[in-house]
C-alpha cells in the first residue's frame, strides 16, 4: 500500500535478525502491512538497545541467536531503557527454557519464525493492546518440561566452558577459584544427568537454559 494510504499512526517496528535475507524478508513483508512501518533493523544484539533509543520503536521483534548479545539478554535491556517497546521474541529454536527465559526479561510474547507474516502481523497488534502472545505448542512444553534447574552462578561457569576452555581459564574468567569452578561444573553435570561437562552444556543448550 503506498505510504500516502498509511493510517496517520502506523506501528513503529524494530527488527534484530543476523542472517540478511530473512531480515530483507521479513522487513518486506512487515511494511506492506497497512498499519505497520520497519523503521530500523539490526543485525547484531548489542545493536538493539542504541537502535530502540534512536528510533523509537512501539515493538522489537527480536532472534535469540544474535552476535554480540542475545535476544533475550537485549530484551531485558530494553525493559530497562526503553520499557514503551514491547518485546516479541521471534526464534527457530522453540526450546522450552528459552521461553522461561524471555517472559523473565518481559517479552510480551515468543514465537516460532515457520507461522505465516499475517500471523505475526496479528500478534504485533495484539500485544500492543496488552496480551501477552506464546506458541501454543511451545507453552505445552514449557510446561512439561519444569523449571530451571541450574543456578544462575552453574550456568555462568558452564557457558565459560563452551569454547574448551580449562578449569583455571574459567576460573580467571570469572574471577572464582578453580575448586569453586570444579564444584559448579559438578553440580551442573549431576542435575542435567550428563557425564561429563561438555555433555552437560549440550543438554543445557537444547533445553533453552544457556
Amino acid at each position: 500500500m503506498p505510504r500516502d494510504h498509511r493510517p496517520s499512526k502506523s506501528i513503529r517496528v524494530l527488527l534484530a535478525e543476523d542472517q540478511g535475507m530473512m531480515r530483507g524478508a521479513l522487513a518486506l513483508l512487515l511494511g506492506m502491512e497497512p498499519d505497520m512501518q520497519v523503521v530500523a533493523k539490526v543485525a547484531a544484539g548489542d545493536a538493539i538497545v542504541d537502535a530502540a533509543l534512536t528510533h523509537r520503536p512501539d515493538v522489537a521483534l527480536l532472534d535469540i541467536e544474535l552476535p554480540g548479545m542475545s535476544g533475550l539478554e537485549a530484551a531485558a535491556e530494553l525493559r530497562d531503557q526503553v520499557p514503551d517497546c514491547r518485546v516479541l521474541i521471534l526464534t527457530t529454536f522453540g526450546r522450552p527454557g528459552y521461553l522461561r527465559r524471555a517472559m523473565e526479561a518481559g517479552a510480551a510474547g515468543f514465537l516460532v519464525k515457520d507461522g505465516p507474516v499475517e500471523e505475526l502481523a496479528t500478534c504485533i497488534r495484539r500485544v500492543l493492546t496488552g496480551e501477552t502472545v506464546i506458541d501454543p505448542a511451545l507453552a505445552a512444553a514449557a510446561l512439561s518440561a519444569g523449571p530451571n534447574p541450574l543456578t544462575a552462578r552453574e550456568c555462568e561457569v558452564l557457558k565459560a566452558s563452551t569454547d574448551g576452555a580449562t578449569v583455571a581459564d574459567i576460573a580467571d574468567r570469572l574471577h572464582l577459584s578453580e575448586s569453586t569452578v570444579r564444584n559448579y561444573l559438578s553440580s551442573a553435570i549431576g542435575k542435567t544427568g550428563t557425564r561429563n561437562r561438555m555433555e552437560a552444556v549440550r543438554a543445557a543448550r537444547q533445553q533453552g537454559w544457556l
